[in-house]
């Protein structure tokens, strides 16, 4: 009777899960949580805390009572399984809504089990495709996780064992998905050696290197220096660049960029007393990364509606974050005044965008094109502070912004042309980009080395700490500098960033290979050359830098050679 009236309390039909047992057994399926709309802090919420409470009454339903489900209602493993997968992923869909990487141990904690304790183990027993499909999934959404946790050995073991579950799977079923999961396996071999420089052990094994904010990876601010107090709180992360690298819609732009943007994951296990028992109100003490949202391909009225969203609801004194890593569009004609919407900007996704129930394939030259960012479509969002960094083959178009409401306004824009040598590797990501995730892994790749020991990567890394401080102080200091700047620099993500895009600007244009003024970063405001990007003192660190890694002889060791 016990277990007949828990049954009967976990079976809920609520639009949120239906959990439904029966001999034997079935468990649990998540209707709705997925499908609730991502933009907005606080509507999803209450949904996500229900669902959380069924499955965890679920979980230790089937604890408590596991000998007489198995011996009753014939329990199996998979189901099992099946239930601390839907868990796992309830805490990775957390992490994506929260963006707390805390969330990412936990969702770990409970793959990691389901592979230790062998649940889908039996699958592979049963005439059942339906079920192999489920563990093929398991392992894809494993997978994502390990990747953000940068678990990169076990990435490739479990990419070595999907891949061997796949060829049984497409042997023994006769499936029109076999292409699919082909697909799958080739898209992360490729997002795995998508860092153009391994990090090498004195034994020649790799090293994987985390890239979030750690402790002491800031610069510290001056003591007595007057900076803005805002704080960033929300982050649009867009992707839309043609055959770039991605796996489970992120590409690696947007990959690298969500990892700016957050702290090294703390584990749950020592702030719980169990692992993978941590309810979603039972947050961090303090909210320690920006919210985000990760949009790939987006169409225009998807971006739109979830700009709209984040900037309804941003805190006072608070900044919104925009990252644009798209494909170029560029315009067709001229006109006599040239204003926000006559620039071109970055492509939308058109596959659902559709006028009158079809696609829009023409359109007259004096029209603008509509499946466009253009600036001028984020002049309504400066009414509050705004960070924009375009990185696209038409990134200037942003640079024609006008501050119309005298809000702190900075866009960081991505060189338009590259060496051909660079123009090759875009498939593996943008330079832009890697600059303002890993420097040095960026210099590294710039400068056409594969790989560096580690000794030699510490030695650096310490090196561009005290470049960093250098950095900082130029910017502060600086008698010229846009306000705007200043305004973005008192919270730590965005003076890493603005840190970082100065390093990349002098780099870029002390290297032999770079020629052009269209192969280097630009910024609106204008950051005051002589003081940040072509500063002496910079140059001079940029060349010991390359003495260190042994690549003085591609960059010029007078800058005036350069021009």
């Amino acid at each position: 009777m016990v277990i007949k009236k828990n049954i009967g309390l976990i079976t809920q039909l609520n639009c949120v899960i239906v959990v439904h047992f029966s001999p034997p057994l079935s468990f649990c399926c998540i209707l709705c949580c997925r499908d609730l709309p991502q933009y907005g802090h606080k509507q999803w919420q209450s949904y996500f805390g229900r669902t959380f409470d069924v499955y965890t009454k679920l979980w230790k339903f089937q604890q408590q009572h596991r000998q007489v489900l198995d011996s009753r209602y014939g329990l199996k493993r998979w189901q099992i399984g099946e239930v601390a997968s839907k868990i796992g992923q309830l805490y990775y869909h957390y992490y994506l809504r929260t963006s707390e990487t805390s969330y990412l141990n936990e969702a770990f904690s409970f793959y990691s089990a389901i592979r230790q304790r062998s649940y889908y183990f039996q699958v592979n027993k049963e005439d059942r495709p339906e079920l192999v499909v489920k563990k093929l999934r398991y392992y894809a959404r494993y997978i994502v996780v390990c990747l953000l946790l940068n678990k990169m050995d076990l990435v490739k073991v479990l990419v070595k064992e999907l891949s061997e579950e796949i060829e049984d799977y497409t042997q023994r079923f006769n499936t029109e998905d076999q292409l699919e999961w082909n697909l799958v396996l080739q898209e992360v071999a490729a997002f795995i050696e998508a860092d153009p420089v391994v990090i090498l052990n004195d034994n020649n094994s790799v090293v994987t290197i985390s890239n979030r904010l750690q402790e002491g990876s800031v610069p510290p601010l001056e003591q007595g220096m007057v900076v803005g107090q805002l704080i960033l709180a929300d982050a649009l992360i867009i992707g839309n660049c043609n055959n770039q690298v991605k796996f489970s819609e992120l590409t690696i732009d947007m990959f690298r960029m969500l990892q700016a943007l957050e702290r090294e994951p703390v584990n749950l296990a020592t702030q719980t007393s169990k692992q993978g028992t941590m309810e979603p109100n039972e947050k961090p003490a303090k909210r320690e990364n920006p919210h985000k949202y990760l949009l790939y391909k987006p169409t225009f009225s998807q971006l739109f509606t979830f700009l709209s969203a984040s900037f309804k609801e941003l805190p006072a004194n608070s900044v919104l974050l925009i990252y644009l890593s798209a494909t170029g569009v560029f315009p067709t004609g001229h006109s006599d005044y040239e204003g926000p919407y006559d620039f071109g900007g970055v492509l939308t996704n058109t596959n659902r965008d559709v006028v009158n129930g079809e696609t829009v394939q023409k359109r007259n030259q004096a029209q603008k094109e509509m499946h466009c960012l253009h600036p001028g479509d984020l002049f309504p969002f400066t009414r509050k502070p705004l960070f924009v960094i375009v990185d696209s083959s038409n990134s200037t178009a942003y640079k024609n912004f006008t501050n119309l409401f005298g809000q702190p306004l900075v866009c960081l824009l991505s060189p338009t042309v590259y060496p051909k040598s660079v123009q090759d590797q875009t498939q593996r990501g943008s330079l832009f980009t890697l600059f303002l995730y890993s420097p040095l892994l960026a210099f590294s790749s710039v400068c056409g080395l594969s790989s560096v020991q580690r000794g030699l990567w510490e030695r650096a890394q310490e090196f561009l700490r005290k470049v960093y401080r250098d950095i900082g102080q130029m910017i502060t200091r600086s008698r010229t500098i846009d306000q705007a700047f200043l305004q973005f620099f008192g919270d730590e993500f965005l003076r890493l960033l603005l840190i970082r895009f100065v390093f990349c600007s002098a780099a870029l244009r002390l290297h032999k290979l770079f020629r052009e003024s269209r192969s280097f970063p630009e910024s609106y405001p204008e950051l005051p050359k002589q003081d940040t990007v072509e500063s002496s003192l910079l140059q001079k660190h940029i060349l010991e830098l390359a003495t260190m890694l042994d690549v003085q002889s591609l960059f010029w060791d007078d800058s005036l050679e350069a021009y």
